[in-house]
């Protein structure tokens, strides 16, 4: 008697979610407020933040004082909210616009559609000191 081999199909394989890597938490870093937003940044960072007001060159000074925690060699410093005299010091790059986000408003079987686009503005700023 022979015995065939008969191909099966076999079960697709579940996706798999990807581990994110963890943050390297080495060297000085600040966690700064602003926007309404928190933000990790080093020294040397380049942060894209909720456009800031007035106006500012390339190459200006940005002062953050809103500094909620401050970790270095001597040890984690946290506020309440905010650490009284801490800074980080930014070089405004530029402000620019973000890509389009598109915003439809559509009813079936009622002839109703409208469409709107979005594109939000921000701040383009390199972290230089943290103190």
């Amino acid at each position: 008697m022979a015995v065939k081999k008969v191909a099966t199909k076999s079960a697709p394989k579940k996706a798999t979610k990807k581990a994110k890597a963890p943050v390297e938490l080495s060297g000085e870093f600040a966690v700064i407020m602003t926007g309404g937003k928190q933000y990790r940044v080093s020294a040397g960072d380049t942060l894209m933040i909720e456009k800031l007001p007035g106006e500012h060159q390339a190459g200006d000074l940005v002062v953050f004082d809103k500094v909620l925690l401050v970790e270095n060699t001597d040890g984690c410093t946290i506020g309440d909210p905010f650490i009284k005299g801490a800074e980080v010091h930014a070089e405004f790059k530029e402000n620019g616009r973000s890509k389009k986000v598109r915003v439809v408003k559509y009813k079936a079987k009622a002839r109703y559609l409208k469409q709107n686009g979005h594109r939000q503005p921000f701040a383009k700023l390199v972290v230089t000191a943290i103190k």
